[in-house]
């Protein structure tokens, strides 16, 4: 019962090259960046990646993806990282835009054993018509396309075959959690972590406060201990290094 590892480094020390992420966070809030950190240090390569987005330059996934580690990500949104966009159009990089909420359940599905759901997301779309780039050649052509998709109709609406996504591992955030993994994420941090948990075979859990078991009340979980396999207790200092994605200001 007892989850709890000395550091990030020796709970992703059984990561190989080609292992599969389910990531959780959302821009840069909710990023396990102290594991993030750990998985580059352990060089592995040929990753394939699931997070709502792919971090910032310079940040959460971003400092792997810049490293030519990741090969394949599953998303919703790429806006915000220039050397992405690069790696997309020049054919380095695999990616599989799905959207927002779809991805959602998707993950959720994988953790239920619930192995396809149908969805109207998408109909009359690619997403479902297939045909969405999904990797580019050199030569800026099209190397592979999204499959198109089964289509059903529940009363009177089309809907579309989705798949369950689960994972090799998981990396996730939490605000509080116990030596149990029972976890607790806080305000807008709980975003995708729950549901990237919920995905992962071995899912390993930062925790910003390390609390004893029992002092979580179980109203207040967000995330029952048996989706979690390894706890990392933060420092005080990795647990206030929080990036702000846009700074704004208002003007005088």
């Amino acid at each position: 019962m007892d989850k709890l590892m000395a550091t990030a480094e020796e709970a992703l020390a059984d990561v190989t090259d080609g292992r599969s992420f389910a990531v959780g966070g959302f821009g840069l809030s909710g990023v396990p960046e102290v594991l993030i950190g750990a998985l580059y240090e352990s060089g592995a390569s040929g990753l394939a990646v699931v997070s709502n987005n792919c971090g910032v330059d310079g940040r959460g996934l971003g400092i792997l993806l810049a490293a030519g580690r990741i090969a394949r990500v599953t998303g919703s949104y790429i806006g915000e990282n220039k050397e992405f966009g690069r790696q997309y159009l020049a054919g380095d990089l695999e990616v599989e835009l799905t959207p927002q909420g779809t991805l959602a359940e998707r993950l959720r599905a994988g953790g239920s054993g619930i192995p396809a759901f149908y969805t109207p997301a998408g109909v009359g779309t690619q997403v479902a018509e297939g045909g969405l780039p999904w990797r580019y050649a050199a030569d800026g052509s099209v190397a592979v396309a999204s499959p198109p998709k089964e289509v059903r109709t529940f009363g009177g609406v089309d809907h579309i075959l989705e798949h369950a996504i689960t994972t090799d591992y998981a990396l996730v955030r939490a605000a509080r959690g116990d030596r149990h993994g029972n976890l607790v994420f806080n305000r807008a941090a709980r975003n995708f972590n729950p549901l990237a948990a919920m995905a992962g075979r071995i899912t390993v859990a930062e925790v910003e406060e390390l609390v004893e078991p029992g002092a979580l009340g179980p109203d207040e979980i967000h995330l029952p201990g048996v989706f979690v396999q390894r706890v990392v207790a933060l420092t005080p200092q990795q647990a206030a290094d929080k990036g702000i994605e846009k700074r704004t200001v208002r003007e005088r």
